[in-house]
């Protein structure tokens, strides 16, 4: 199984190279399916999905599909397999991880996952790389008060009744991404460390994890920390 967990996607020629390296070729040679569904867990997320989706490099793929995760349930399988199976790449994009933890499951896109990555290179950016590793946190008081699955270190609350904290435990440890990042000034390294359970890769917007089996490297242009 291969995977290249980012805190903000393709942001470097390092992690760029990482990639490539997974893929054994260039991405221009590469087919890409990108699932947006976390950002519509986020207030005004529509309005970063162009954004987002620019920093998956979508002008350097030889083809790119779009899977929206929340349209799946209604629809036959036979409708939209087909362009998951053809992918090289199944690039999850960020946004609200308790509201993408609830699509994945819901969706029944988890389900079908570990079959696609026997062919395909998983890349998570930021929700989309916390919800694929052995778990993120959420505020218990507030679940057991209100039912509401709220990950405050980043201001991911999901609604009432589409929230979840299931992750698919791809690999053995966690990924909090946006280390230092002007637009998560809580996500300092000690708040992580209080948190973290278990071994816990901290990322800043420029590194990210690969995995490739069993093998575990860093690619990274700025700061990474393993919490164990």
């Amino acid at each position: 199984m291969k995977l290249l967990l980012t805190s903000l996607g393709l942001s470097n020629p390092t992690i760029v190279g990482a990639l490539e390296q997974l893929l054994g070729k260039p991405i221009s040679q590469s087919r890409m399916v990108y699932v947006p569904t976390a950002l519509h867990g986020t207030p005004g997320g529509g309005r970063w999905a162009w954004e987002l989706l620019n920093m998956s490099r979508p002008e350097s793929w030889a083809e790119v599909g779009m899977l929206e995760l929340t349209a799946l349930p209604g629809l036959p399988e036979a409708t939209w397999m087909p362009v998951l199976t053809r992918a090289d790449a199944i690039v999850v994009g960020g946004g609200n991880t308790p509201y993408l933890s609830h699509w994945f499951v819901a969706s029944g896109f988890a389900a079908r996952l570990p079959g696609l990555l026997e062919h395909a290179t998983y890349v998570g950016v930021s929700a989309g790389s916390m919800v694929v590793g052995s778990g993120f946190q959420i505020d218990r008081l507030r679940l057991a008060s209100d039912g509401i699955y709220d990950d405050d270190l980043y201001g991911d609350t999901a609604p009432l009744g589409l929230g979840s904290d299931r992750t698919l435990g791809l690999v053995d440890f966690a990924v909090r991404p946006h280390l230092g990042s002007a637009d998560f000034p809580q996500a300092t390294l000690e708040r992580i460390r209080a948190g973290a359970v278990g071994p816990t890769w901290v990322l800043d917007d420029e590194s990210a994890v690969a995995v490739d089996g069993d093998e575990v490297t860093v690619a990274s242009e700025g700061e990474w920390h393993l919490l164990s």
